[in-house]
Order: C-alpha cells, then sequence, then structure tokens
C-alpha cells in the first residue's frame, strides 16, 4: 500500500470532490435566490425605469382613480416615460390626486392629457398621456387638466345588465 491509497482511505481526496460538489451547489442556491429576489421586485414594480435620472413633477386630478397605486408606470405611446409617486384624496375637490414623476428627457406640452389605462382586460392600471399641441412645456409642480378617470368594468356590467333589463321590460 502506498501514500496514495492510504490519503484515499483517510477521504482527503473525498473531501476536495465534496468542497467542489458544495462550492457549485452554493453557487446555485445564490443564484436562485438572486433570481426570486429580482421576480420579487419586478412583481412588487420596484424596478426604477430606465432614464435620465432627473424628473419633473407634475399632478392631475381623477373624479376614480380606480386601483391605480403608487409606482405605478406613465406611458406615453406605449413607452415607460414615469413612474406615479403617490395617489390621494383630496377633501376639498373629492377627487384623486395623482402626483407623478417624469422623465425630465421627454418633455410634454403643457395641455397634455392624462388618462386611467389598464393593461389587457383585468391587468394593472398606469397613467396614458397624450401629447398637446401648446408650445410651452409642463414643468415641475405643473397640473395636467385635461383628464380621464379610470373605468371600472363592474359600473361597466352593471350598466350593461341595467339596459338589457331595461330592453326586456319595454316589450
Amino acid at each position: 500500500m502506498d501514500v496514495y491509497d492510504r490519503v484515499s482511505e483517510w477521504g482527503i481526496f473525498k473531501m476536495d470532490k465534496n468542497r467542489t460538489l458544495e462550492f457549485y451547489v452554493g453557487i446555485f442556491v445564490f443564484l436562485g435566490f438572486a433570481a426570486m429576489l429580482f421576480m420579487a421586485l419586478q412583481a412588487a414594480n420596484l424596478g426604477s425605469f430606465t432614464g435620465s435620472g432627473k424628473t419633473i413633477s407634475v399632478t392631475a386630478a381623477f373624479d376614480n382613480a380606480g386601483c391605480l397605486k403608487a409606482r405605478a408606470v406613465v406611458k406615453s405611446a406605449g413607452v415607460v416615460v414615469g413612474r406615479v409617486q403617490s395617489v390621494v384624496f383630496d377633501p376639498e375637490s373629492f377627487q384623486a390626486k395623482v402626483t407623478m414623476d417624469l422623465d425630465a428627457a421627454y418633455p410634454f406640452p403643457a395641455d397634455s392629457s392624462a388618462k386611467i389605462l389598464t393593461s389587457g382586460l383585468l391587468g394593472e392600471q398606469y397613467v396614458g398621456l397624450e401629447a398637446g399641441a401648446d408650445e410651452e412645456n409642463l414643468k415641475n409642480g405643473d397640473e395636467i387638466r385635461r383628464t380621464q378617470s379610470a373605468v371600472v368594468l363592474e359600473t361597466l356590467i352593471s350598466q350593461f345588465l341595467y339596459n338589457t333589463a331595461e330592453k326586456t321590460g319595454k316589450e
């Protein structure tokens, strides 16, 4: 019996194989946690939009904000141009006041309009901006005056059922 056989009996070579295996398992587990963290941030909508870093803050008042939440995206022509900073109730006007941070790299005319839209039939809600024709652009602290509230699916269904029942009642 030579030295290599005795070392093998003591498990030294086995330990090197086990350490290599444990190292690769550790890397695999770490990548799994990193992937779960990434997915959690995406699901919570906490990944920031890519932009210049400089933003302007504008507000808009809506009669019904639906399920719009802070950190929801603000899109124009399908491109993310900002994020919703906050959605609060204004006790003076009895409307939802939405504050948005828009990327300063995308200047919008002062007469732009905002509406609350839904991604798909039952998807999450976001703010859609439509550019106006004014030569002056929105500045920090400006208010978007032309707004369209969220369409609530329950309201549409109840109106449809009411109209159907009304037509049936007249016949």
